[in-house]
Formats: structure tokens, C-alpha cells, sequence
């Protein structure tokens, strides 16, 4: 997955979407998921690996949707 500008945009629209508190991170630096200058500072390349992580009432179908939005293995 790479993430470019339009991309990240849809993430965080999405992300936006659900009441839980939800982050990325790659390699030791996390940032939450629902800021487009957090996303786009991890400089997410094609084949990086990035952890999702989210907590609250619907954390589960938040990262459904999110790992289905960038295609996660």
C-alpha cells in the first residue's frame, strides 16, 4: 500500500466515520488515523508494513472498513 495525498484523504474520511479512537504505525511512530498531517507523516511507501489499531464501541467494524479501504493482507 502506498499512500498519496488522495488516498490518505479517503483513509481519514473514513476514519472519521467511526467513534472509536483509532491510530496507524509504522516502525515506532504512531499517529492518530483521523489527521491527514499524522497519516501523510509516516510517508506510507508501496510494501510498507503499518499496524492498525483502534478502541472504542465500534472499533471492530472501523478497522474493517479501513483495512478493506487500503486492501490489507
Amino acid at each position: 500500500m502506498g499512500l498519496q495525498a488522495r488516498q490518505a484523504a479517503l483513509f481519514v474520511q473514513e476514519a472519521n466515520r467511526h467513534g472509536a479512537d483509532i491510530f496507524l504505525q509504522k516502525d515506532e511512530k504512531k499517529v492518530n488515523a483521523k489527521s491527514i498531517m499524522g497519516i501523510m507523516s509516516l510517508a506510507i511507501a508501496k510494501g510498507s508494513v503499518v499496524t492498525l489499531i483502534a478502541d472504542g464501541d465500534d472499533a471492530e467494524k472501523a478497522v474493517n472498513a479501513l483495512a478493506n479501504l487500503i486492501g490489507a493482507e
